[in-house]
């Protein structure tokens, strides 16, 4: 059995700016970072000669996952343009109280958005409704604000 997600990770191109934008940007807490390396994690990452940076940031929900921020400081990371149309982790969601003042702050500190916040009406599946809106990181890694609305 898997009783919880512990985190949700992100590989990152700059360390130092994905925090600054999760901590500053985002309003996360910044709890720290470690270096990995070594045979583990060459064999945990299925590369020679691995070495990454790690940084975890948590959301006022102290009982959410955290975001863990990885880059790989051996060798640059591969970069593709991230797409809610391919296979993987399409986007990373957060609550919000008012999507509307959300979606001004970050609009006004420059963050890029899909589009502006969208309702929907969802009861009819048992899910209520919600604004949401998707937006991206500095790596362009998409996320989503979502606010319920009842």
């Amino acid at each position: 059995m898997i009783p919880s997600v512990a985190h949700i990770g992100l590989t990152v191109s700059d360390l130092n700016r994905s925090v600054a934008f999760y901590r500053d940007v985002m309003g996360f807490t910044y709890l720290g970072e470690m270096s990995m390396g070594g045979p583990e994690s060459a064999a945990l990452f299925q590369r020679p000669g691995c070495s990454a940076r790690v940084g975890y940031l948590q959301t006022a929900d102290k009982h959410a996952p955290l975001v863990e921020l990885i880059e790989f400081t051996d060798q640059p990371s591969a970069t593709s343009e991230p797409s809610l149309f391919q296979t993987s982790i399409s986007e990373l969601c957060f609550t919000t109280d008012d999507i509307d003042a959300e979606y001004q702050r970050l609009l006004a500190l420059g963050v890029e958005f899909l589009s502006e916040p969208q309702t929907f009406d969802s009861t009819a599946y048992g899910f209520g409704k919600s604004r949401a809106v998707y937006l991206r990181d500095p790596d362009r890694n998409i996320l989503e604000l979502i606010q319920p609305l009842d």
